[in-house]
């Protein structure tokens, strides 16, 4: 059974507490409860992972590209956080590692500051998926099945 990687970036272990009125009252651990279910009714585990740093990270997508070549992993679904907003190194971590990678917001990051509306992600990504709150992670496992099956 091929996994699906579900990637969330600095503050999201906050999610409940911090700005519910932006980001909703479920819990990391309600979202990463919806990405398993979500990932089961497709046949596929859910390898739900979250971390404050950005090297971190990078490992993480570095070890996903390999399970990827080797058929362990369909790709991943990554809401970054902030690092959206900043880091080439990211963008270059999928871009070199081939990760096939949906990128997911809760918010609409395009109604919100202005510092919000670039990501260096977008162009490595092969989805977004933006202001669908926490459903979005649904909509995320969704499309990435949808693009390994057609491969």
């Amino acid at each position: 059974m091929a996994s699906v990687l579900v990637l969330n970036g600095p503050n999201l272990n906050l999610l409940g507490t911090r700005e519910p009125g932006i980001y909703g009252a479920q819990t990391l651990k309600d979202v990463e409860a919806l990405c398993q279910e979500t990932a089961a009714s497709l046949g596929h585990a859910a390898d739900c992972r979250q971390s404050n740093h950005e090297g971190q990270l990078i490992d993480w997508i570095h070890e996903a590209g390999e399970r990827q070549k080797s058929g362990d992993l369909i790709g991943a679904v990554f809401n970054a956080g902030a690092y959206t907003h900043t880091s080439v190194a990211l963008h270059d971590a999928i871009k070199g590692t081939g990760l096939r990678v949906i990128e997911v917001h809760i918010s609409n990051v395009h109604a919100r500051e202005p510092f919000r509306h670039h990501s260096y992600l977008s162009p490595a990504a092969a989805g977004i998926v933006v202001g669908f709150g926490t459903d979005g992670y649904r909509l995320a496992i969704e499309g990435l099945h949808r693009l390994h099956t057609a491969a």
